[in-house]
């Protein structure tokens, strides 16, 4: 049976995780200690953003309130998971640190750990908001999760002729109407590869090959070349970036297997100029407030209360059954594959 961690399962360990976290390092500073944080970061007055969330705003929104709440002025630079990473690797190598507050997925998030990136955070109280499956590190902390489905041009494809399951899309008819982001790097195309091959058995990715799919990645702009009516099919179709498409002629499908998903976390850079604002800010990115932006954003919340606090056209993307994201060892594998199959 596939892995998934439907949404009512997530709220009903609501109460667990309000235990589990009290064990946790990063909950376990006093009120006292806390308010010095915050003091500290209000005289530092400006934090920077390295994030991987290219073109959204969810996380600006987030920024904006953060600004608002604190008066800390937030510095946003945006660029895909890999650009980020290099652009890091080269200012901490040449003993320029700039940025205070990485965003990324957490895979990459995780490789630049072991480069030596990030600093410890120093703990955060609302870690204890945080509701397993996810879990907050002494580096890494879980901002929220990134759902991949289906989108159709709807003038294209007919009711009768939807996908309701991911081997749907391996019928004959949709060889080469399919649009995709390149499942060979790291990145959305590679997580949906590696989540359908352990999910969808073994031959599910080679019969995909086969389709012939054409490889993109710009993910915003092939939604919209699907809108357009260049392809019928687009993969895989992250749930937010959907909700900016109204009333274009798109349709979403969540197959019956349900959707793969992609933690993106936060992390603090490594001599970070503004520590206690990257604390502080991480801190608000835990508050039922700031992850209530992004369910209505048709993200996953990791803070349980939030998505009970979803719109109701955010629903039925918070509630969607999820399978499970891709796991750290298996990517390296993963692209190898994909490599082979798309040379």
């Amino acid at each position: 049976m596939p892995s998934f961690v439907p949404s009512i399962l997530r709220r009903t360990l609501v109460a667990a995780a309000a235990v589990l976290s009290l064990a946790l390092p990063a909950a376990a500073q006093t009120e006292a200690e806390w308010q010095k944080v915050v003091e500290v970061a209000k005289k530092e007055a400006k934090l920077v953003l390295y994030t991987a969330a290219i073109g959204v705003p969810f996380h600006k929104d987030v920024a904006r309130s953060f600004e608002d709440k604190y008066g800390i002025r937030v510095e946003i630079l945006e660029a895909r998971a890999s650009e980020v990473r290099e652009r890091i690797r080269i200012e901490q190598a040449s003993g320029r640190f700039t940025g205070d507050v990485h965003h990324n997925g957490s895979t990459t998030t995780w490789l630049m750990q072991q480069d030596g990136a990030f600093q410890p955070h120093g703990g955060v109280p609302n870690a204890r908001n945080v509701i397993p499956p996810y879990e907050v590190t002494d580096h890494q902390v879980p901002s929220n999760v990134v759902s991949f489905t289906l989108l159709l041009n709807s003038n294209m494809v007919k009711s009768p002729d939807e996908p309701k399951s991911w081997k749907d899309i391996l019928d004959p008819k949709w060889g080469g109407k399919i649009l995709s982001d390149d499942m060979r790097p790291l990145g959305s195309g590679n997580a949906m590869f590696s989540i359908l091959e352990k999910t969808m058995g073994g031959d599910f990715n080679e019969k995909l090959a086969e389709q012939k799919p054409s490889f993109s990645r710009d993910m915003r702009n092939d939604a919209r070349r699907v809108a357009r009516g260049e392809y019928p099919i687009y993969i895989p179709q992250i749930f937010a970036f959907t909700s900016d498409l109204k009333g274009l002629p798109v349709k979403v499908i969540i197959p019956k297997e349900g959707a793969p998903t992609a933690q993106m976390d936060l992390a603090v850079l490594k001599n970070a100029p503004h520590p206690n604002a990257a604390r502080l800010f991480i801190n608000h990115f835990l508050s039922v407030e700031s992850q209530v932006i992004y369910a209505n954003a048709w993200m996953v919340p990791v803070v349980g209360a939030a998505a009970d606090h979803a719109n109701p056209d955010a629903k039925p993307f918070v509630d969607a059954r999820l399978l499970g994201p891709a796991k750290l060892a298996e990517r390296p594998s993963m692209m190898a594959l994909a490599k082979k199959l798309y040379p």
